[in-house]
């Protein structure tokens, strides 16, 4: 809230929007903040299926899309979706095989895979145009880009976190 220009906040003010002003803390980000009151606000919801979509998330200034994405790594057992005009981005904890449903009349067909702060060992998937078969992905070396979906599901397991990125189509 330290940025927001006053005629938008007294515009959700005078819709009688609740405002919380967390200006105070300058060591997260507003995400960070945003994620942490819907997960606060509501301690007996089911998370299990809670997805957060977050639109505008890319597309911007580098430093706030690679805060953007550390927020995927500090709620890692939270469903984050960054979005934007192109494409979007989720976290796939190491802890899980994942089972990605795609939905070809919106997304795809370029997809990514992406390490990031520690090397994959062995990363397995199916269903892309270049499979990876127990492939080390590091950043400075091997990291999948410029992938292709090649049906309605994809299938990833890997030794760490990686970041699954698939482009958005234009409707």
């Amino acid at each position: 809230m330290d940025s927001i220009r006053t005629e938008v906040l007294d515009f959700y003010t005078n819709l009688g929007t609740k405002v919380v002003d967390e200006s105070h803390d300058q060591d997260t980000t507003d995400l960070h903040k945003c994620v942490a009151y819907i997960r606060d606000f509501a301690p007996n919801l089911d998370r299990s299926n809670l997805c957060i979509l977050v639109a505008g998330a890319l597309g911007g200034r580098f430093d706030h899309e690679a805060g953007n994405i550390n927020v995927l790594y500090h709620f890692s057992t939270t469903r984050i979706i960054l979005l934007s005009d192109d494409c979007l981005i989720y976290l796939l904890p190491r802890t899980h095989r994942h089972e990605i449903h795609i939905q070809s009349s919106v997304e795809g067909p370029h997809c990514g895979l992406i390490p990031i702060g520690m090397t994959s060992v062995d990363t397995k998937t199916t269903g892309l145009q270049w499979d990876l078969t127990n492939t080390e992905m590091r950043f400075g070396d091997l990291v999948s880009t410029s992938n292709l979906v090649q049906g309605e599901k994809i299938t990833v397991q890997s030794s760490s976190d990686l970041l699954w990125t698939i482009s958005i189509k234009k409707v």
